[in-house]
């Protein structure tokens, strides 16, 4: 997995060394009025050979806290347990539920002070009783930004217009996940690197329920 790559001139496109390999993937988080819809396809590549065409890209940090991820595959398998690993600490000399401004702050921190070590763009999104439904982006270099509309990933490049047109804010959880799923089909088939199943993960206050949609049946069209 991989967040955004930036093509250069010449011919190696992607500007890489010797041995090194590019990857994609297409990550999205979107909060609604009673909570979050996650969603990730699940392709790993490793230039044009795919590695795993059904990883799952959303981790739980906590019960009502999820992160979607994109990048290096190790870095942000470390990452996400790191913080997990924090967030139960956390709650436990606390007494409280960790909230998800905590869960996303902690990760900036990782990242940013590893920055030059990592490769990892990451959108953590929940729920909790202090914000509700919560969505922040951590991109590449550790910055944390609050965001109504989280999209991240290679495949994301293919799906800017197409956001900024399809969301409206306040949308219901229906709605909110049907455009979750429309927007990733269709950076899945624009992006060679994103492809596979489309994962997605509702989160409210009395649910967590996860779905995949398999690539036969991908809400791809107007």
């Amino acid at each position: 997995m991989a967040s955004m790559l930036h093509p250069s001139q010449g011919s190696n496109p992607y500007n890489l060394k010797p041995g090194e390999v590019s990857s994609g993937t297409t990550i999205m988080a979107v909060p609604f009025s009673g909570g979050v819809v996650l969603g990730a396809d699940s392709r790993v590549s490793t230039g044009t050979y795919v590695a795993n065409r059904a990883s799952d890209k959303i981790a739980q940090l906590t019960e009502k806290i999820f992160c979607c991820r994109s990048g290096s595959a190790a870095d942000t398998q470390a990452l996400t347990d790191y913080v997990k690993f924090y967030l139960q600490q956390w709650e436990v000399e606390s007494g409280r539920p960790a909230t998800v401004k905590v869960a996303a702050h902690l990760m900036r921190k990782i990242c940013y002070q590893n920055k030059d070590n990592l490769s990892a763009g990451v959108i953590v999104a929940g729920w909790d009783p202090v914000g509700k439904g919560q969505v922040y982006n951590i991109p590449l270099g550790g910055t944390c930004i609050e965001m109504k509309c989280a999209i991240g990933g290679s495949g994301s490049t293919y799906i800017y217009g197409l956001t900024d047109a399809l969301y409206k804010e306040n949308m219901g959880k229906q709605e909110t996940l049907d455009f979750v799923k429309k927007s990733i089909s269709h950076a899945m088939a624009r992006d060679g690197s994103s492809g596979g199943i489309i994962r997605t993960c509702v989160v409210t206050e009395g649910e967590v329920a996860r779905e995949y949609i398999p690539g036969n049946k991908l809400p791809y069209g107007p």
